[in-house]
């Protein structure tokens, strides 16, 4: 049975060749021996993280590496876009047109930045020989994260290609004209892009090549990028970053976001990416799409600029957010076009906007569109108001602002009391429902209770706030184990206007395991509290924050025998689901514009056509940016998580049952939290809830179900030890 645990952090989707990876060291041996890579692997339970050793020999060149299992190279790679953007065909085929027109000259050099499994290099090594037989140029591929390099060999090997591609495992400014390269290139191929364009280095990487690598005048795949934007009014993007308003709405007395610190808590100032497709019918756009920034790969980038825009809004509203995306020329003639523009936007007759080879119904993962959150309520504009905008980028971003409005008057700097967490966290903390839950639980909890010591065990400040507020005699303790510091400065900055003082709250910024008798000053923990929440881990899957479970068992020689747990229960629940968009993005892989690429397929994470019944592993998804989804049975629970307990196994089975026909891709799993004994409060992470990633396992191969005579039996059990979950279907 497959993990469905990815334990190891996953690295960027391209390695870029500038900027440091987190996650990852390099050294060079002293002996003649290899290089090696050390790759973070987190234990979800403890926040306990090790460097694992990858070396630089591959199959039939060395050594076996210390990840020897398959399961481990799947964890390594499969939470990366690697496959995704293989299974892109639109973008595989603009890039090998581009390519083919591109290399003309038989002595061309080509340098392949990001190589990734080398499909670039594989293009621009056949398209040399397509000009003469005997050409003489050649083919520099460059792929720093050493793991993606060693398949990236195998890949070459499987095509005959490894003595036309020349591999570096090295960042691109760590290469030598004269050293690695015999002569600067004059092609330069790259695909370093993020949702947002430059947030994998595109602007340091092309400097460093322009100034090192290349010669003067080269020719660049792609040719150039551009980027647009479209000021929209949406309430579900205002809800993600308008804490303040939306407490007010809330009216609970609890103010994260008390008056004037407005935005003591808010979102990372940065473009988020995001599938705004699913949100067409929730917004309602106020103006036409506007050109933003161009950037000219065959130029040496500039590091910074700014621009003026003059938009002409096109109806009534309130702008709470920009939505961007950018279009890829591929090609200098301008007929090869890429984009990644939300579908309504591709079906726009602007005349500004290049038609392009993804058509509206192509989804991928591995490029979103991006959002930038304008301040508090927006800024209010009317049909055909003129508005200005300046945007500006550094080296790896883009940042807007609306001028003459609360936009501009804001204060975007961070100071050290500031919190900024991500869009889905701050739309959280504002919602009325889930406040209202947890307060109710613990004003039931302190009832009849006093002078109590209550530890919350993560990185919630809303429990620490709540509790300290409804409780002035209570000691309360903040573990913070993420938030550490910053939550401390957090909590001391709110404490007048939430009616608490420092003095009753203590933050420990250290994981539970560190927690001692003396800590507590020898007194019991009658109340002990999470959401469970931990900072940084948002994008983990969903069991992982059983973290609460594993921090529960290491203080309960501390707890009373009274100690009441909340939450008291975790329930896994699954459903059947219908995913064909992500299905086609994950499934395995055979010819790519003419290469195999089979040998990849297991340590992707594929799915489909793998050996016997193997599943890929289990990812953590928003299920509701999949694009087209389909529920195809009632929610199920599988396995309880008694909080009561010290953490244990556990096991569970059930047998499902289709409620509607349809196509079954796999099962949306999550954890529905259970806040009191009497399991009357419960807050579900689940699809309904857009706040929430769930875990996504997709089957072997697809299975045609319907509700007369289809049914699975799905098994699951939670090892303690590592966290890993392992689950297994069975149709019948």
């Amino acid at each position: 049975m497959p993990s469905c645990l990815v334990g190891l952090a996953p690295p960027p989707p391209a390695a870029h060749h500038l900027l440091v990876l987190l996650g990852r060291r390099r050294m060079a041996s002293t002996t003649a021996g290899p290089s090696r890579a050390f790759q973070l692997r987190l234990n979800p339970l403890t926040g306990d993280s090790e460097w694992l050793v990858v070396d630089e020999e591959v199959d039939g060149e060395g050594a076996a590496p210390p990840l020897k299992t398959p399961a481990a190279q799947r964890q390594l790679l499969a939470a990366t876009s690697y496959l995704d953007m293989l299974n892109d065909a639109a973008r595989n085929r603009a890039y090998r047109r581009a390519i083919e027109a591109a290399v003309t000259d038989p002595a061309a050099r080509v340098l392949d930045i990001g190589a990734g499994t080398g499909l670039l290099s594989m293009m621009s090594a056949r398209a040399l020989g397509n000009v003469r037989s005997e050409a003489s140029g050649s083919v520099s591929a460059c792929e720093s994260y050493l793991p993606m390099g060693k398949l990236l060999r195998k890949v070459l090997r499987t095509n005959g290609m490894e003595n036309k591609v020349k591999v570096f495992h090295k960042r691109s400014d760590e290469l030598e004209v004269g050293v690695e390269l015999d002569s600067p290139a004059d092609i330069l191929v790259s695909e370093i892009l993020d949702s947002e364009l430059l947030g994998e280095g595109l602007i340091p990487t092309l400097q460093q090549a322009h100034d090192m690598l290349l010669v003067k005048n080269p020719k660049t795949v792609p040719y150039r990028a551009t980027t647009y934007g479209q000021l929209v009014d949406s309430t579900f993007l205002w809800k993600m970053h308008d804490l303040h308003n939306n407490e007010a709405n809330a009216a609970d007395g609890v103010w994260l976001t008390p008056d004037g610190m407005e935005n003591i808590v808010s979102v990372k100032l940065q473009q988020h990416a995001m599938q705004c497709d699913p949100l067409q019918d929730e917004i309602r756009l106020l103006s036409e799409p506007f050109k933003v920034f161009e950037f000219d790969f065959s130029e040496r980038p500039d590091s910074h600029r700014e621009t003026k825009i003059t938009i002409k809004t096109t109806g009534d509203g309130c702008v709470h957010a920009i939505i961007s995306w950018w279009v890829l020329q591929l090609d200098s003639a301008g007929s090869i076009f890429y984009s990644t523009a939300p579908r309504w936007a591709r079906q726009s007759s602007i005349e500004d906007l290049p038609k392009c080879v993804n058509d509206t119904n192509d989804w991928c993962d591995h490029w979103k569109h991006c959002v930038w959150f304008t301040q508090g309520k927006g800024a209010p504009v009317m049909k055909d108001q003129i508005v200005s905008l300046r945007a500006s980028h550094n080296l790896t971003s883009i940042s807007y602002q609306l001028l003459n409005t609360n936009d501009e008057a804001c204060n975007r700097s961070l100071k050290g009391d500031q919190l900024a967490l991500l869009p889905e966290r701050v739309a959280l903390y504002g919602d009325r429902y889930w406040r209202s839950a947890l307060i109710t639980v613990v004003k039931n909890a302190l009832r009849d209770r006093s002078s109590q010591t209550c530890i919350v065990a993560d990185d919630s400040i809303f429990l620490a706030l709540l509790v300290s507020s409804l409780s002035p005699s209570s000691k309360v303790i903040a573990m913070f184990p993420g938030l550490r510091d910053k939550g401390a400065a957090y909590l001391q900055a709110v404490a007048d206007a939430n009616n608490f003082s420092m003095d009753q709250i203590q933050v420990i910024g250290r994981r539970v395991a560190s927690v001692t008798a003396d800590d507590l000053k020898h007194k019991k923990i009658n109340l002990l509290m999470g959401e469970p929440f931990y900072y940084g881990g948002e994008g983990m899957l969903p069991w992982q924050n059983l973290r609460f479970w594993n921090a529960r068992t290491l203080l309960d020689p501390m707890l009373s025998k009274d100690a009441l747990i909340v939450p008291c229960k975790g329930i896994l629940k699954l459903c059947a689901m219908s995913l064909p968009d992500l299905w086609r993005s994950r499934c395995s892989l055979k010819d790519v514009e003419g290469f195999d690429h089979s040998v990849v397929n297991e340590t992707l994470g594929a799915c489909g056509d793998l050996p016997g019944e193997q599943q890929g592993p289990c990812l953590p998804y928003y299920v509701w940016q999949c694009g087209h989804t389909k529920k195809l049975s009632k929610v199920y629970s599988l396995m309880d998580f008694n909080f009561f307990e010290p953490i244990h196994s556990c096991f569970g089975k059930t047998k499902i049952e289709f409620a509607d026909a349809g196509t079954c891709h796999g099962f949306a799993l999550w954890i529905d939290w259970v806040l009191d004994e009497k399991n009357s409060t419960v807050l579900s992470t689940g699809p309904d809830s857009r706040y929430w990633k769930q875990g996504v396992q997709l089957l072997s191969k697809p299975v045609e179900v319907n509700p007369a005579d289809s049914a699975v039996h799905v098994e699951a059990s939670f090892d303690p030890a590592s966290g890993d979950l392992t689950f297994s279907s069975l149709f019948s």
